[in-house]
């Protein structure tokens, strides 16, 4: 941020002035030009990443490029370009490594997904438009999060600890799908929200590592598969 000069003392007459015997112009005289359009403010540049968030999306990166036999700790710390230990300083057990990479998936997420944002109408239409347009960023912008996510659902199946810990960071996105299937007059909320749940994740994994990778549904697509769902299940008209 440029430095304000400090204007000459009253009475006196600007060094450069004084040295060549002539009086200072009409503008030094004045000061500053106060009509000139002030200086915008520098824009706040990002924070920096926490070095817990460095490690955390370094675990994520290695379990994309390598799967789960390439997550170590000293692996973490050269991905991350840390300092050796940093890692075990942080996570000092695999177990807590994998509670670091659970905790970072779902917040990022949360981030694509926004389930507190886009399964807010009661109406099926709009719920199925929210969640078609949310299975839609993933599918399109998010896969490498898709990757993590069964990498580490498999390691949860043989960690009853993990298991624990993954299951309670999913709830965020349950628990608005079940709400939202009460506000549109579910009888069962729980079994539909179930069902929802099982097209959505049926459809991530077609279309993210399975036969359907090459071949991404379109927002209206998904959109309408997801009406027929919810048709199906509420008996009301959608999409």
């Amino acid at each position: 941020m440029p430095t304000r000069s400090t204007p000459p003392r009253s009475g006196t007459a600007p060094a450069g002035a004084a040295r060549s015997g002539t009086a200072p112009s009409r503008a030094a005289r004045s000061g500053p030009d106060r009509t000139a359009p002030a200086q915008s403010a520098p824009e706040a540049r990002p924070a920096a990443p926490s070095r817990a968030e460095l490690i955390a999306d370094a675990a994520l990166a290695l379990l994309v490029e390598r799967g789960m036999r390439g997550l170590t700790h000293r692996a973490v710390d050269e991905r991350a370009g840390l300092p050796q230990g940093s890692t075990s300083n942080h996570a000092r057990t695999r177990e807590a490594l994998l509670e670091t990479a659970v905790r970072r998936l779902a917040e990022l997420e949360a981030r694509v997904l926004a389930p507190g944002g886009l399964l807010t109408s009661s109406d099926p239409d709009g719920a199925a438009a929210g969640l078609a347009r949310a299975l839609h960023r993933y599918l399109t912008g998010s896969t490498d999060l898709l990757v993590c996510r069964y990498e580490l659902a498999l390691e949860a199946t043989r960690r009853p600890a993990l298991r624990t810990f993954y299951d309670e960071a999913g709830r965020r996105f349950r628990e608005p799908l079940v709400a939202l299937m009460t506000a549109a007059g579910s009888a069962e909320p729980e079994r539909h929200a179930l069902s929802v749940v099982a097209w959505a994740e049926g459809m991530m994994f077609a279309c993210a590592v399975g036969s359907y990778h090459r071949a991404v549904p379109t927002e209206q697509e998904l959109r309408t598969g997801c009406a027929e769902l919810l048709r199906g299940m509420l008996g009301t008209r959608a999409g």
